[in-house]
């Protein structure tokens, strides 16, 4: 994924920066999903004279550049993961906590009712709510 973020710089004539390379190897490195708020935190511990705006811009790069996919889960603050093979998700809605799936069948499904519907899919994202093995089954919110 390095080398298409790097396409990407070149292509509008922008620098590698050090900044920019320690925002994409920690982002790359978290393998889970992560708020621009979140992953300043973590690069406050590696570098602290990187600003907000800094990761915030980058992570804007990132997702132009394909790297990396941003999406409001569950009605949360952005959130971003890195751009891998499509894949649904399970959203806990007590503690938050984000699982990914993904259903062939389901997938062939969504198809099936595109096409019924005179629809041609380019794109589509599946949020499934409910409470994780982890929440307290008694206490739903």
């Amino acid at each position: 994924m390095q080398h298409v973020f790097l396409t990407h710089l070149k292509e509008r004539r922008l620098k590698l920066t050090p900044q920019r390379r320690l925002i994409l190897d920690v982002f790359l490195g978290l393998r889970r999903h992560v708020s621009a708020e979140e992953l300043y935190a973590l690069i406050q511990k590696k570098d602290p004279s990187i600003g907000q705006a800094t990761v915030f811009r980058s992570m804007k790069l990132l997702v132009e550049a394909g790297v990396a996919q941003s999406s409001g889960l569950g009605g949360r603050s952005i959130c971003y993961e890195p751009n891998r093979k499509h894949h649904d998700h399970l959203i806990c809605t007590r503690c938050g906590a984000i699982r990914e799936f993904r259903s062939e069948s389901i997938e062939r499904e969504q198809e099936k009712i595109a096409i019924a519907h005179g629809f041609a899919l380019s794109a589509h994202r599946m949020e499934l709510f409910g409470l994780c093995n982890v929440c307290p089954k008694g206490s739903r919110s």
